[in-house]
């Protein structure tokens, strides 16, 4: 990382890259003027959808029993947007993720306006957007056995077992067509749903596939206590126990939020004591922590240095919109200090490499993550003029704090340059911000339908000050 004033040089990808005073031949040449150039981040719980926060992560109780599906809706549904609709809300989401100078990406999205769950159709649509917006991407479809639903009093899941299989099968083929096109951008990954939406079987046979096809899987887990109640009705274990107890948890394995663990204060006593997070630890399995979300929903890691301490590799992820990396590690670094009173938590430097080196040494990858010979040209460029950015010092501590992820005036992905002077240059968006309003606007009308008392959307989600 370098604190710029200095030349910057992109090459093509047959030059063989030496740094500062290289003799060789470049394609093109830039003055990246005051700026922090950085390896491109790496994000492995990014949002690829149009962020459903904003109308969710406020409620209280009845409302948020609203934004379920109904017993009758369940009954009788279909998708509530049409494929193009889809299409692009990929792209959009996409488009934002390389603008905050994410350049590696596995995606996640929501399930609540699908038929059942993501399918192997949604994803080869994602896979040309990837393509035409040139980012780098772990992905297939995720699929579950389960949905919740609520009966007005309390959240249900509905099983249907088959669904899930089926998933996976679409899940496994789209890993076979697609891993390694996009002149290697594309790689395959299994995304099982959350937890509490799997049968063992399905976490059993999601375990042999990724084995069997080398690649990586991503599994919410330990997020959230009706999660955890539902795991430990169902087996008599808690989730990372029981995942541990089944053979799930291994290296390339990624458990996002991972915080309802024996000794959090949000985790009641009557589930017991253990080690669940030496568990990860001694499996080689890596946490995905996501400050923002996980602070807009009222849970946190405590803390990101005792999982650290224990041996588990910490990466970052947004799993929000905007999807500012560059804001979430700056929340990680306030809600460590704040829940320890110690300064020297989360430090800036463990935190970066929360967001480059670590995601990219848990993917066995050491061509990401870093600006070196050998690595692949992902990098970005953080432009320290302008004047909300203030004066700097150290170019961690700048880009945390100071820095964000508008701040990022170029990126660049496999030695192409996809955003130019803050714009994407790989794709026309300039209808893009009109065409997400419609989508979430549409997102939000929908409720009245799925809402078990079928209230208007103005009682569902009512204007933080009333509107005259």
């Amino acid at each position: 990382m370098h604190p710029a004033g200095r030349r910057t040089r992109p090459r093509r990808r047959s030059d063989h890259p030496r740094g500062r005073g290289y003799p060789g031949h470049v394609d093109a040449e830039f003055d990246a003027g005051n700026a922090i150039v950085c390896p491109g981040f790496i994000d492995l719980n990014a949002l690829a959808d149009i962020d459903h926060a904003l109308f969710d992560s406020w409620p209280d109780a009845g409302r948020r029993l609203g934004l379920v599906w109904s017993q009758e809706y369940l009954r009788d549904h279909g998708p509530v947007f049409e494929r193009e609709q889809e299409r692009f809300r990929r792209e959009f989401a996409i488009s934002q993720l390389i603008r905050n100078g994410i350049t590696t990406m596995m995606p996640i999205a929501a399930e609540t306006y699908k038929q059942w769950c993501e399918d192997y159709r949604d994803l080869a649509d994602t896979a040309e957007a990837v393509t035409a917006l040139g980012i780098r991407a772990y992905f297939g479809p995720s699929y579950r056995t389960a949905v919740p639903y609520t009966d007005g009093r309390r959240m249900l899941l509905h099983h249907d077992e088959l669904q899930g299989l089926a998933g996976l099968d679409e899940a496994v083929r789209f890993v076979q067509d697609y891993d390694g096109t996009a002149a290697g951008l594309i790689r395959g990954a299994l995304l099982p749903a959350r937890i509490e939406t799997q049968t063992e079987r399905t976490l059993r046979l999601t375990r042999q596939a990724a084995d069997e096809l080398g690649v990586p899987v991503r599994l919410h887990a330990a997020q959230g206590l009706f999660e955890v109640e539902r795991i430990v009705e169902a087996t008599g274990r808690r989730p990372l126990p029981y995942l541990a107890d089944l053979g799930f948890l291994a290296p390339k394995t990624f458990i996002p939020h991972a915080w309802t663990v024996p000794g959090h204060p949000l985790m009641p006593a009557k589930y017991g004591t253990g080690d669940d997070i030496a568990l990860l630890a001694d499996a080689g399995t890596a946490v995905i922590f996501c400050p923002i979300p996980t602070g807009h929903y009222g849970g946190c890691l405590h803390t990101y240095d005792s999982y650290r301490d224990a041996g588990v590799r910490i990466v970052l992820g947004t799993d929000s919109a905007p999807p500012n990396l560059i804001k979430a590690m700056d929340m990680a670094m306030i809600m460590m200090k704040t829940i320890t009173g110690d300064r020297t938590a989360a430090a800036p430097a463990d935190l970066f490499r929360s967001a480059t080196l670590d995601p990219a040494e848990a993917l066995g990858r050491d061509d990401l993550g870093r600006l070196a010979v050998g690595a692949q040209a992902d990098y970005f460029v953080l432009d320290l003029a302008a004047s909300h950015v203030g004066p700097h010092a150290d170019p961690i501590r700048t880009l945390i704090m100071n820095g964000d992820g508008r701040d990022i005036s170029r990126v660049v992905v496999a030695g192409r340059t996809v955003v130019e002077d803050s714009k994407i240059i790989t794709v026309d968006d300039s209808s893009y911000l009109g065409r997400a309003q419609e989508f979430l606007d549409d997102y939000i009308a929908h409720h009245t339908l799925s809402d078990y008392a079928h209230r208007r959307i103005e009682e569902l989600q009512p204007p933080s000050f009333p509107l005259r």
